[in-house]
Order: C-alpha cells, then structure tokens, then sequence
C-alpha cells in the first residue's frame, strides 16, 4: 500500500499545482479523500492508484485497451473540474488560463514522448495526424509509398487518398501473420525501396498481432534512401517508454485515449525539427500551438484531460506499466497452449512481444459471433481481428488488469471450445 499512496501523490502533486492556478474547483481532491480512497479495504487491481480508479460496469472484464482504454476516475473528475469553469465564463477561460494550461499539456506530452514541445502538435486521433502527415508531404505523380499490409486502417487511408488525388504509387510489405521476424520485414522494406519511394510508413506495434516492429532498423534504413519515416504510434504510448529521438523517425502520430487512458479524441503528433517546412498541412499554417487561426478550437476540457493522463501514467511509471503488461502477456500466452482448438498468432515472449496478443479461431467459429458470445455469457470484452487479417480475437492488457482476469479469460475459453 505504501507504493499506492507515494505514486498517487505523486499524481496529486501535479493536480495541487493546477489547483494554485485556479483550474481545479475548491474542493475537488483532498488529502483525506487520497486515505479514504487508497486506504480501503479492497486490494488495488494492477497497478492502478486507488481501487476505484476504474468505473467499469459491474463484474466486467474489460481486455480491449487497444480499441479505446478506460479513462481514470481522476482524470475524467479532472476533465469534468476543467469543462464545469470553463462554462463560467467561456471566453475568458478558453483564450485565457485554459489556453496556457493546453500549452503546458503540449510541453508534458513533448517531455513524456522525448521531444521539444516545438516538435508536438495535439490533435484528436492518431488518425488526425497520419491525415495532416500525409496531406502536407506534398507527394506528386511518380512518388511512391511503402508501407506494411498489416496498418491498421487509420494509417492506411492517408495513402489511399494521397494515391487517389494526387497519382502517388502505393507500395505493400507483406507481413504474414504468424510469422514474426524482424530481420524478414527489414530485408523485404530494403528490397522494395526505389529512387522514387519517398515515405517508408509502418507501425510502431502492429494493431492486427501486437509485433513490435524494428521502429529504430526501419527509420534507419528510411534515412539512408532520403525517405521520410512515418510511424503509427497509436498502440505504444502509455504501454511503456517511448522516446521518438531514440527511435529515429521524422514523424510519429498517437492516440491519447487508448494505453494512455486520457479522454478520448486526444492525440499527439510529433514532426522532427529537422523536416521543417517539409510537412506542411493546411492546420498547422499558423503554427503548432494548441490554438491558432489554422487548427481552431479544440475540445479544450480533453485536452486538460490528456495532462492529467500524462501525470497518472507517470505516478504509475511507464517502464513498471510495461513490466506489468508483458507479465499477464506472457502469462496469457503460456495458459493458451492448453485450450484447444486455438492458434496464438502473436511474438512468443521476448523483444518483439507487446501487451497485445492475438490467437485464430477454428474456421466454423465466426470471429464476431465468438466475441458476442464471451461478452454475453462470462462478461469478458474482446477485439475482433478484422477478417482481411484472420479470423481470431485480440487481448489487451493493461494496469488495471489483474492476473485473476487473464485467468478467468483462459477458463471461459476453455469453456466455449472445449
């Protein structure tokens, strides 16, 4: 319990300081609410500050963080603290205190992710940021794309567009479910670049299987052809460490209200210093602030919202969060080699494993149909895996998950496939 309590004030420090600012409503959080909360009787499930820091419907088993994670109840209070003052008078908060407090989300999220805040851009989805990536490339006829046939359809549809409005060529790296090596994606990018590829795109963490995909080798290998490397970080921030100067990319768009458990329509959008003009979107004409002429309002009380998931995740430590991911992960992967009728898709334990595990389904189960059924009788949310990549399920785990939920998953599918 001491832990609990020395990360949650960690986490209250930061709410402390908004408070001083007068963002916080008098009265919102209190030392004695912090005992009453992460003192009770309840152990706390995961890592998670306080045991009812997630309001999940009763007896739910919620697997699917990599779909749209549960925001916190601190965060979604600190949410709610942030929209109630804002309504007290609209214009004096949104282009006053609210706006400077959305710029110190900016310069957090930059710290969180390894940037200046310079670099970062907010937005309200990974795809947002793939879109304005791919719109201010400025790609013409002749120019080629080359990216993965696993992208999960948010990073894909930028190219599609780009493909279709602007004669820009589309090029596809296989990448066999089942099979995960490295070394193979690597050689298959290397041998499919041309004078006129222009843009390596691929995922940080493939949202079909969970790879982790070699980010560093591939932005690399980008460099040296003087190709720009875009990456689709939706599933990796907030599941672990993420430094985007350590990885190398120019570009690397993510979601906030996935691993990162902020208020969904959040996201963050990280362009290299050194690419300078060279993405140029039309809402980043008047700069990257989280207010200009060109990008115009946003959801100002989300935003707020984001700096408060960005403090809970530090409390908690990305690198613990990892930890604790990977080990009901694998804990997972190891309990389903005794279900029958399963085949696990995903990395066996190791560095290309992530917190995302996908397993195929026989062919006479119905993927969609299998899901329904263990959302219906054992209460147990999952992913359908789209049926362009196969028939199966995904399984997230995250902090608030406890090894007593991969359990029960392991025996309710024992259950249906038995």
């Amino acid at each position: 319990m001491s832990d609990v309590l020395h990360t949650r004030r960690g986490f209250l420090s930061s709410v402390g300081a908004l408070s001083a600012a007068g963002l916080v409503p008098r009265g919102w959080v209190s030392t004695a609410n912090l005992s009453t909360r992460a003192g009770g009787t309840g152990v706390s499930p995961g890592l998670a500050l306080a045991p009812d820091d997630f309001a999940f419907a009763p007896g739910l088993i919620y697997l699917q963080t990599g779909s749209l994670g549960p925001t916190p109840r601190p965060v979604m209070e600190r949410t709610i603290a942030a929209w109630k003052e804002l309504e007290l008078n609209p214009s004096f908060y949104g282009y006053g205190g609210h706006e400077r407090a959305m710029e110190d989300v900016r310069a957090k999220a930059a710290t969180f992710i390894g940037c200046k805040t310079e670099e970062l851009v907010l937005t309200n989805c990974t795809t947002e940021g793939m879109n304005w990536a791919a719109q201010g490339l400025a790609l013409t006829t002749g120019d080629r794309v080359l990216t993965t046939d696993q992208e999960h359809p948010g990073g894909r549809v930028c190219w599609d567009y780009i493909v279709r409005r602007h004669g820009v060529a589309l090029d596809i790296v296989a990448i066999p479910p089942g099979e995960n090596d490295a070394q193979a994606i690597i050689d298959r990018f290397a041998k499919r670049i041309t004078p006129r590829t222009r843009v390596l795109s691929f995922s940080h963490l493939l949202s079909s299987t969970g790879l982790r995909m070699p980010v560093a080798a591939l932005s690399a290998l980008a460099r040296s052809h003087g190709c720009i490397a875009v990456v689709d970080g939706a599933q990796a921030i907030g599941g672990g460490p993420i430094d985007v100067k350590a990885l190398g990319c120019h570009v690397y768009a993510t979601s906030g209200h996935k691993w990162l458990l902020a208020p969904k329509g959040t996201g963050l959008l990280y362009l290299s210093e050194e690419l300078g003009k060279t993405v140029d979107p039309i809402a980043l004409q008047a700069g990257r602030a989280s207010y200009s002429d060109s990008s115009g309002v946003s959801s100002i009380p989300s935003v707020l919202g984001l700096g408060a998931a960005l403090d809970y995740a530090s409390a908690i430590g990305p690198s613990r969060i990892e930890t604790h991911n990977l080990a009901l992960r694998n804990r997972l992967f190891a309990a389903l080699k005794g279900v029958p009728k399963l085949r696990v898709i995903s990395a066996p334990p190791g560095p290309l494993a992530s917190a995302l595990l996908t397993y195929r389904l026989p062919d006479d189960i119905e993927s969609r149909a299998f899901q329904q059924r263990m959302r219906d009788k054992h209460n147990i949310e999952l992913k359908v895996v789209p049926k362009n990549w196969l028939n199966g399920n995904r399984v997230s785990t995250h902090l608030f998950n406890s090894e007593q939920d991969v359990d029960a998953l392991v025996t309710a599918l024992k259950a249906e496939l038995a």
